[in-house]
Protein backbone atom coordinates (compact mmCIF):
# COMPACT_ATOMS: atom_id res chain seq x y z
CA UNK A 1 0.00 0.00 0.00
CA UNK A 2 1.32 3.42 -0.99
CA UNK A 3 0.42 6.47 1.32
CA UNK A 4 -0.29 10.07 0.42
CA UNK A 5 1.70 12.96 2.50
CA UNK A 6 -1.64 13.85 3.84
CA UNK A 7 -1.96 10.47 5.57
CA UNK A 8 1.64 10.38 7.11
CA UNK A 9 1.72 9.76 10.75
CA UNK A 10 4.63 10.44 12.88
CA UNK A 11 7.39 8.11 13.37
CA UNK A 12 8.28 9.17 16.65
CA UNK A 13 5.27 7.60 17.26
CA UNK A 14 6.02 3.81 16.98
CA UNK A 15 7.98 4.49 20.06
CA UNK A 16 4.50 5.74 21.68
CA UNK A 17 2.55 2.71 20.26
CA UNK A 18 5.15 0.33 21.58
CA UNK A 19 5.32 1.47 24.81
CA UNK A 20 1.44 1.63 25.26
CA UNK A 21 -0.97 2.17 22.39
CA UNK A 22 -3.49 4.33 24.66
CA UNK A 23 -0.49 6.61 25.30
CA UNK A 24 -0.08 6.61 21.30
CA UNK A 25 -3.85 7.43 21.24
CA UNK A 26 -4.04 9.94 23.34
CA UNK A 27 -1.16 11.86 21.97
CA UNK A 28 -2.31 11.45 18.22
CA UNK A 29 -5.34 10.67 18.05
CA UNK A 30 -7.21 12.94 20.88
CA UNK A 31 -4.27 15.46 20.56
CA UNK A 32 -3.28 15.26 24.41
CA UNK A 33 0.12 15.68 25.46
CA UNK A 34 1.67 16.66 29.14
CA UNK A 35 5.56 17.33 29.89
CA UNK A 36 7.18 15.61 32.74
CA UNK A 37 11.32 15.38 33.85
CA UNK A 38 11.26 12.16 31.37
CA UNK A 39 10.23 14.24 28.20
CA UNK A 40 11.94 17.25 29.07
CA UNK A 41 15.32 15.31 29.64
CA UNK A 42 14.53 13.86 26.29
CA UNK A 43 13.56 17.39 24.42
CA UNK A 44 16.96 19.01 25.28
CA UNK A 45 18.98 15.80 24.20
CA UNK A 46 17.40 16.41 20.24
CA UNK A 47 17.62 19.71 20.29
CA UNK A 48 21.85 19.23 20.93
CA UNK A 49 21.81 16.68 18.13
CA UNK A 50 18.88 18.51 16.11
CA UNK A 51 20.91 21.41 14.53
CA UNK A 52 18.61 22.38 11.58
CA UNK A 53 20.06 20.34 8.87
CA UNK A 54 23.10 20.77 9.24
CA UNK A 55 26.43 19.13 7.26
CA UNK A 56 29.67 18.38 8.64
CA UNK A 57 32.67 16.63 6.87
CA UNK A 58 35.17 14.74 8.08
CA UNK A 59 37.28 13.19 5.61
CA UNK A 60 35.36 10.34 4.02
CA UNK A 61 32.92 10.81 6.82
CA UNK A 62 29.74 13.08 6.38
CA UNK A 63 27.59 14.13 9.17
CA UNK A 64 23.84 15.23 8.69
CA UNK A 65 21.50 16.67 11.39
CA UNK A 66 18.21 16.68 11.70
CA UNK A 67 17.61 15.15 8.43
CA UNK A 68 13.92 15.06 7.09
CA UNK A 69 12.49 11.38 6.69
CA UNK A 70 9.63 9.66 5.18
CA UNK A 71 8.14 6.22 3.56
CA UNK A 72 4.95 6.24 1.28
CA UNK A 73 4.81 2.16 1.54
CA UNK A 74 4.46 2.57 5.70
CA UNK A 75 3.08 6.03 5.47
CA UNK A 76 5.20 8.06 8.10
CA UNK A 77 7.53 11.17 8.56
CA UNK A 78 9.53 12.39 11.09
CA UNK A 79 13.40 13.75 11.21
CA UNK A 80 16.48 11.79 11.89
CA UNK A 81 18.68 13.08 14.56
CA UNK A 82 21.64 12.03 12.89
CA UNK A 83 22.88 10.49 9.51
CA UNK A 84 26.05 9.09 9.00
CA UNK A 85 27.15 8.84 5.32
CA UNK A 86 30.64 6.83 4.87
CA UNK A 87 32.44 6.95 1.34
CA UNK A 88 31.98 3.72 -0.32
CA UNK A 89 31.71 2.41 -4.01
CA UNK A 90 28.63 -0.02 -3.03
CA UNK A 91 27.13 3.12 -1.33
CA UNK A 92 24.62 5.76 -3.20
CA UNK A 93 25.29 9.46 -4.48
CA UNK A 94 24.99 12.50 -1.47
CA UNK A 95 23.36 15.39 -3.10
CA UNK A 96 26.63 18.26 -3.10
CA UNK A 97 29.01 15.93 -3.23
CA UNK A 98 31.56 13.34 -5.21
CA UNK A 99 31.06 9.57 -4.95
CA UNK A 100 29.00 7.33 -3.47
CA UNK A 101 28.04 6.98 0.61
CA UNK A 102 27.06 4.14 2.46
CA UNK A 103 24.31 5.50 5.11
CA UNK A 104 23.03 4.97 8.86
CA UNK A 105 21.11 6.77 10.98
CA UNK A 106 22.00 7.25 15.12
CA UNK A 107 18.96 8.61 17.22
CA UNK A 108 19.25 10.22 20.50
CA UNK A 109 18.03 8.92 23.96
CA UNK A 110 17.98 9.66 27.02
CA UNK A 111 18.45 7.20 30.00
CA UNK A 112 20.26 3.69 28.59
CA UNK A 113 19.07 0.92 26.75
CA UNK A 114 15.54 -0.67 27.74
CA UNK A 115 14.17 -4.07 27.63
CA UNK A 116 11.64 -3.59 25.11
CA UNK A 117 12.10 -3.06 21.66
CA UNK A 118 10.38 0.56 21.57
CA UNK A 119 13.74 2.38 20.51
CA UNK A 120 15.03 -0.39 18.01
CA UNK A 121 11.50 -0.36 15.87
CA UNK A 122 11.66 3.37 15.85
CA UNK A 123 15.29 2.96 14.76
CA UNK A 124 14.27 0.84 12.09
CA UNK A 125 11.53 2.60 10.59
CA UNK A 126 14.40 5.52 9.98
CA UNK A 127 16.57 2.39 8.39
CA UNK A 128 13.43 1.91 6.16
CA UNK A 129 12.61 5.34 5.52
CA UNK A 130 16.21 5.85 4.19
CA UNK A 131 16.55 3.07 2.24
CA UNK A 132 13.58 4.26 0.37
CA UNK A 133 14.20 8.17 0.04
CA UNK A 134 17.99 6.93 -1.56
CA UNK A 135 17.02 3.91 -3.27
CA UNK A 136 19.67 2.24 -0.74
CA UNK A 137 20.94 -1.55 -0.90
CA UNK A 138 19.63 -2.54 2.70
CA UNK A 139 21.32 -0.58 5.48
CA UNK A 140 22.42 -3.87 8.02
CA UNK A 141 23.31 -1.74 11.11
CA UNK A 142 22.30 1.51 12.88
CA UNK A 143 22.45 3.41 16.45
CA UNK A 144 21.25 4.33 19.28
CA UNK A 145 23.12 6.78 22.16
CA UNK A 146 22.62 6.80 25.22
CA UNK A 147 22.62 9.85 27.05
CA UNK A 148 22.91 8.31 30.71
CA UNK A 149 25.38 5.94 30.11
CA UNK A 150 26.71 7.81 26.87
CA UNK A 151 27.50 5.36 24.76
CA UNK A 152 26.24 4.04 21.30
CA UNK A 153 24.51 0.95 20.81
CA UNK A 154 24.86 -1.50 18.03
CA UNK A 155 21.53 -2.19 16.58
CA UNK A 156 21.09 -5.24 14.18
CA UNK A 157 18.15 -4.09 11.55
CA UNK A 158 17.07 -7.96 10.77
CA UNK A 159 14.01 -9.01 8.72
CA UNK A 160 11.87 -9.80 12.19
CA UNK A 161 12.85 -6.25 13.09
CA UNK A 162 11.22 -4.69 9.57
CA UNK A 163 8.33 -6.34 9.72
CA UNK A 164 7.13 -5.64 13.18
CA UNK A 165 7.47 -1.89 12.08
CA UNK A 166 4.96 -3.26 9.17
CA UNK A 167 3.06 -4.67 11.54
CA UNK A 168 2.61 -1.89 13.76
CA UNK A 169 2.78 0.99 11.40
CA UNK A 170 -0.14 -0.85 9.93
CA UNK A 171 -1.86 -0.83 13.17
CA UNK A 172 -1.48 2.64 13.59
CA UNK A 173 -2.81 3.74 10.70
CA UNK A 174 -5.99 1.31 11.44
CA UNK A 175 -6.34 2.78 14.45
CA UNK A 176 -5.98 6.25 13.48
CA UNK A 177 -8.44 5.97 10.45
CA UNK A 178 -10.98 4.64 13.00
CA UNK A 179 -10.39 7.43 15.67
CA UNK A 180 -9.68 4.50 18.01
CA UNK A 181 -8.41 5.15 21.49
CA UNK A 182 -7.92 1.69 23.20
CA UNK A 183 -8.21 0.84 26.79
CA UNK A 184 -5.36 0.92 29.35
CA UNK A 185 -3.25 -2.15 30.03
CA UNK A 186 -1.91 -1.13 33.50
CA UNK A 187 1.71 -1.98 34.37
CA UNK A 188 4.42 -0.39 36.41
CA UNK A 189 5.55 1.67 32.56
CA UNK A 190 2.51 3.47 33.86
CA UNK A 191 4.22 5.48 36.65
CA UNK A 192 6.84 6.93 34.29
CA UNK A 193 3.89 7.97 31.70
CA UNK A 194 3.49 11.76 30.99
CA UNK A 195 -0.49 11.29 30.51
CA UNK A 196 -1.15 9.40 33.63
CA UNK A 197 -3.27 12.13 34.91
CA UNK A 198 -4.99 12.61 31.76
CA UNK A 199 -5.61 8.72 31.00
CA UNK A 200 -6.04 7.67 34.97
CA UNK A 201 -6.07 3.66 34.16
CA UNK A 202 -6.97 2.98 37.36
CA UNK A 203 -10.22 4.62 37.14
CA UNK A 204 -10.82 2.57 33.61
CA UNK A 205 -9.85 -0.81 34.23
CA UNK A 206 -12.47 -1.01 37.53
CA UNK A 207 -15.42 -2.75 37.03
CA UNK A 208 -18.43 -1.10 35.27
CA UNK A 209 -21.13 -0.18 37.66
CA UNK A 210 -23.91 -2.18 35.54
CA UNK A 211 -21.59 -5.54 35.82
CA UNK A 212 -20.99 -4.71 39.55
CA UNK A 213 -24.89 -4.59 40.33
CA UNK A 214 -25.67 -7.78 38.25
CA UNK A 215 -23.45 -9.87 39.44
CA UNK A 216 -24.42 -9.09 43.40
CA UNK A 217 -27.76 -9.59 42.31
CA UNK A 218 -26.92 -12.84 41.09
CA UNK A 219 -25.21 -13.67 44.22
Amino acid sequence: MMYKEEDFLMLSGIQHFVFCRRQWALIHIEQEWQDNVLTLEGQQIHERADNAMTREKRGELIIVRALPLHSVSLGISGTCDVVECIRHPEGVPIAGEQGTYLVHPVEYKRGKPKIHEADRLQLAAQVMCLEEMLVHPPIPVAYLYYHEIRRREEVIITDELRQKVRDITSEMHRYYRQQYTPRAKTGKHCQQCSLRHSCLPELLNKEKASAYIERMLRS
